[in-house]
């Protein structure tokens, strides 16, 4: 019956959460919605704890001078005006309009060869890891292997999924081949069927470590002899100073990795544009065959349909701008962040003596590029002590136990240098090692 003015309505059942998917109650999901609310309640603390690219390196006119330059490209490759305004304005394929561009600028950059037809264009490198895991994830017996400490993009995804997850411990130096195969036998052991093993090689969020030349041979021989594949995540390549070492899909030669990809960090995080890189073939079981790509495709088709029209447009009119070499568009900001890791590194290195870290049990490490930097604490570094942190001192960092899918990093912090001023740094720095001393002083432990 319909309510009359003023008839009031009865208030809704609330929903039980216990009736929810326990996702929703997972601390993975909740771990960025704690840091931001610290963030927003203490606006004035300086915060090493976002991975966001610096905004300085933005000019709005830009987006519409991009967007004119892909609309051009595309009259110039024969489009009709009723083709171009398609290719705007409606859905447009599943599997994305700039895949050539994609693929030209993987080539240049990276010397990663592939056909557009192995490449699907997502909602960001964060749709590339739901649709790869959907994929492989077959059965209740499927196992993802991830890289620990771990971005938690991947283990959320993975969450979401139901899909069970491994941890390969890091060694502090980085990734050790050792222990993925250790893990492998422990998963196997436990009648579980490792799929893949998900891992950053360069600059990796969170611990900033990066995969010698000599382990990322290792991985590709052991990845081909245990047969799983290798889902590559390298956001921070192309804004990191000097040369790189190869990706592993460079270097991949039986068809074992699985390349996940976004501009966000490169060119244009609002676009959100990501890609994965798929040319994995995939049997019918009639004689036929396809590419991976396809599969991930026709999954993409019902969870975002496709990838905005609009942002490819503009991040297409930016690789046409670069002549797809994205790493010389990005020269300013690669030394913009060399020159804010260094910072960081200096003035940590004048707040405390090496004697006093020895003392407290204070250490970090050294990344060669990318965002981030992992701290060694002599306490708890949890929420609680983010609280007291962003309100007695005024800085803001990121637990590294985050990022610990099964447990770890209680005594280590996470900085980011991507979004901070030289004078942010230096102040941030020196309110760090005041709250470190005064946690140390206290001699908290596990609070």
């Amino acid at each position: 019956m319909a309510l009359v003015a003023g008839q009031a309505r009865a208030p809704s059942r609330a929903l039980g959460r216990a009736d929810l998917h326990a996702s929703v109650s997972d601390p993975v999901l909740d771990t960025m919605n704690f840091l931001n609310e610290i963030t927003h309640r203490y606006p004035e603390a300086i915060s090493f704890a976002p991975g966001r690219p610096y905004d300085g390196f933005f000019d709005t006119e830009q987006v519409f001078t991009h967007l004119r330059r892909y609309l051009e490209h595309l009259a110039g490759n024969g489009h009709t005006d009723a083709g171009i305004r398609d290719a705007i304005f409606q859905y447009g394929p599943t599997s994305g309009r700039i895949r050539d561009l994609v693929a030209d600028s993987l080539a240049k950059d990276e010397g990663i060869d592939v056909p557009p037809e192995s490449i699907v264009i997502t909602v960001g490198a964060q749709e590339a890891m739901l649709l790869t895991l959907r994929a492989l994830i077959a059965g209740p017996q499927d196992v993802l292997l991830v890289s620990s400490p771990c971005y938690v993009g991947i283990t959320g995804a993975a969450r979401l999924l139901d899909a069970e997850v491994g941890a390969v411990d890091e060694e502090e130096d980085g990734f050790a081949c050792a222990a993925l195969e250790a893990a492998l036998a422990r998963e196997r052991a436990r009648g579980r069927r490792p799929r893949a093993f998900y891992v950053i090689p360069d600059h990796a969020n969170p611990s900033g470590t990066t995969m010698s030349l000599e382990q990322r041979h290792a991985l590709l021989d052991l990845a081909d002899r245990e047969g799983f594949l290798v889902l590559e995540d390298s956001p921070y390549r192309l804004v990191s100073p000097g040369r790189q070492l190869p990706t592993l899909k460079a270097l991949d030669r039986t068809g074992r990795v699985v390349h996940l990809g976004s501009f966000s960090k490169t060119l244009f995080p609002g676009a959100r544009v990501g890609f994965v890189v798929a040319d994995q073939p995939v049997a019918d079981g009639r004689g036929g065959a396809g590419l991976l790509a396809d599969e991930l495709t026709k999954i993409k088709s019902m969870v975002t349909v496709n990838t905005s029209p609009l942002s490819q447009a503009v991040v297409g009119g930016m690789l046409l701008a670069a002549g797809g070499r994205t790493r010389e568009l990005n020269a300013a900001a690669a030394a913009y962040y060399e020159q804010a890791m260094r910072g960081t590194l200096r003035a940590l290195d004048g707040c405390f003596t090496e004697a006093e870290r020895a003392a407290l049990g204070v250490r970090w490490n050294r990344p060669s590029g990318g965002f981030f930097l992992a701290m060694r604490v002599p306490f708890h570094a949890g929420n609680a002590a983010l609280a007291r942190s962003a309100e007695h001192f005024g800085v803001i960092w990121t637990p590294m136990s985050y990022f610990y899918p099964l447990g770890g990093g209680d005594r280590a912090l996470r900085l980011s240098i991507s979004y901070l001023s030289d004078t942010e740094i230096t102040e941030g720095a020196a309110r760090l090692a005041r709250f470190i001393r005064a946690e140390a002083k206290e001699g908290r432990a596990a609070c």
